[in-house]
């Protein structure tokens, strides 16, 4: 098992998020799908309150060409969003809400789609609406169980947890014996650390 830690802010997440639950089925290793904000640790650990692609244009310049080659590699549609990073306090609730009725995953990669390949804003309940529907969700029960109390705290404690791991970053993973892969580009890596660990504990 692998857990997938990721912001709907970031940028490397959406490719991530687009292949992995295929990746890891193949991998034959189970996903557990993190939702969490970044925010809150990039303040903590590097004194942010932007994205550090803003904050630093020659990285942010790097990055979007690095984006451009890596979804042109996997047939992702791209496009640089009007605004970023964009406020993802709402999807991340709703994502959360998702976890227990199973249709995160299907979400959080409309999400993704919609900020990345269609520029629209995932902060807006309307936007979110057709997406938690298309991923089976019923969407006024879903935004309204993310203003609820349990809901609100849940997101809190995902980001706690995610401190305690040591994540800086998204998308991480994390295997089940606590090995930390940060990167787009170590999800491979990820999953063959945790098909090693799967198969040193039936042997």
């Amino acid at each position: 098992m692998i857990e997938f830690w990721y912001e709907f802010a970031s940028t490397y997440s959406y490719p991530a998020a687009m292949r992995v639950e295929a990746m890891a089925a193949d991998a034959g290793v189970a996903i557990a799908w993190r939702p969490f904000l970044l925010g809150p640790l990039f303040n903590e650990q590097q004194g942010l309150t932007d994205s550090p692609f803003n904050a630093f244009p020659v990285k942010g310049a790097y990055m979007w060409r690095d984006m451009a080659r890596i979804c042109e590699e996997e047939g992702l549609p791209l496009v640089h969003p009007s605004e970023f990073p964009r406020n993802t306090l709402l999807a991340a609730r709703v994502a959360i809400a998702g976890l227990e009725d199973g249709w995160t995953p299907a979400f959080s990669r409309g999400v993704y789609e919609a900020n990345f390949a269609h520029d629209q804003d995932i902060s807006s309940p309307e936007v979110l609406a057709p997406l938690i529907a298309a991923a089976g969700g019923a969407p006024d029960h879903a935004l309204a169980a993310a203003h609820s109390a349990p809901v609100k705290a849940l997101l809190k404690e995902h980001v706690e947890m995610a401190r305690g791991r040591g994540i800086f970053g998204s998308p991480s993973f994390i295997t089940a014996d606590g090995e930390l892969f940060w990167g787009n580009d170590r999800l491979e890596s990820a999953l063959a650390w945790a098909q090693h660990h799967q198969s040193l504990e039936h042997a």
